[in-house]
């Protein structure tokens, strides 16, 4: 009898894994295990740039970059601390006035300015003019609050054609670019030209042409390591 009960039992459990296996098949790993969990900031920039990264946060530890939804992607892709990053999206150089107090707070040594990329869009006369009033003011409020930083303006970032071909506001983006150099020397400020870095790189921007990948961030700090030592 328990021999019998011994095969019955053999047959259903064969019977039961052969229709388990039907039902859910194992893929194997070669086939394509990826992850589908969410990006965290351990996994965002610093995975090859990690090192880079590091000397970087080391480097501009003093510093605070002050902008728009481009320069926040310093510190949305963990190139550098929330600290030094004070920067948002849709931000001009008029709704960054609001934020010099703040600024003033970090009491940062260097300050880097990069703002132009919504003021060009600006539904006004004149979007350059416009631009440069306000960016005088805020150097001047910066002046007044933090006068022993080194304050330097960055130019506004080249866009695709592609992008161009569907906002030609855009194309003005070099002549905001110049005025905004005039104004750097009528400030005694400083004033850094970061458009070569795309000549090389036409591959670092991100599916709107205008925004930039991770890769982007790494490079701009040390194009402006070089300039600045």
């Amino acid at each position: 009898m328990k021999k019998i009960m011994m095969i019955f039992l053999t047959g259903s459990l064969a019977i039961a894994l052969t229709a388990c296996g039907q039902d859910a098949p194992v893929i194997p790993e070669s086939e394509g295990q990826v992850s589908q969990s969410p990006e965290t900031p351990e996994s965002r920039g610093t995975s090859s740039t990690g090192s880079m990264n590091t000397d970087a946060q080391l480097w501009f530890e003093d510093s605070v970059f002050f902008g728009d939804s481009i320069t926040e992607g310093l510190s949305y892709h963990d190139v550098l601390k929330e600290e030094n990053v004070l920067a948002g999206a849709g931000k001009t150089s008029e709704f960054a006035l609001k934020d010099v107090e703040e600024l003033a707070k970090r009491n940062p040594k260097r300050i880097y300015i990069q703002l132009g990329s919504d003021d060009i869009l600006w539904p006004t006369d004149d979007p350059i003019a416009y631009s440069m009033n306000n960016y005088a003011k805020l150097i001047e409020d910066m002046k007044q609050l933090l006068p022993q930083a080194r304050i330097t303006l960055l130019s506004v970032t080249p866009v695709t054609e592609a992008a161009e071909d569907k906002e030609p506001r855009y194309s003005r983006i070099a002549d905001y670019n110049h005025s905004l150099k005039q104004l750097a020397e009528r400030e005694n400020v400083h004033f850094i030209d970061i458009s070569p870095i795309f000549a090389d790189s036409p591959d670092l921007y991100d599916t709107d042409g205008i925004h930039f990948k991770p890769e982007y961030y790494p490079i701009l700090l040390e194009f402006l390591k070089d300039q600045v030592e």
